[in-house]
């Protein structure tokens, strides 16, 4: 007979741009006990460890719309536009996004090069 454990399996979100990995509570768009709070997409969550308010969560990351790809919400790994992009996909298809996206993007693109020299 197999005994039944009380603790669920530790559940891990591994972006597979950056490597950022962490543990998660629950996937989908209606992150538990809180209120009337529904996210635009399909997100990996973890209860926030700053703070003991049950409400409070961080949002660790979600899938690329396009891919597939596992990635975090960091913005050297992926963009919100309407629906998540990984920034693979983002450069790939940058044409396709408004000109204010496109301007964002090279615009941190050179202050990141700027930081670099």
């Amino acid at each position: 007979m197999e005994q039944s454990t009380s603790e669920t399996p530790q559940k891990t979100f591994t972006c597979q741009l950056c490597g950022l990995v962490s543990p998660y509570s629950y996937y989908g768009q209606k992150p538990p006990n809180t209120r009337a709070i529904v996210l635009l997409e399909e997100c990996f969550v973890t209860k926030d460890p700053f703070t003991p308010d049950k409400e409070k969560f961080l949002v660790l990351g979600s899938t690329c719309s396009l891919c597939s790809l596992c990635v975090c919400v960091g913005s050297d790994c992926s963009l919100f536009y309407t629906k998540r992009f990984c920034m693979k996909c983002v450069n790939k298809h940058l044409d396709q996004f408004p000109h204010q996206v496109q301007a964002e993007l090279a615009k941190k693109k050179q202050s990141s090069r700027a930081a670099i020299s």
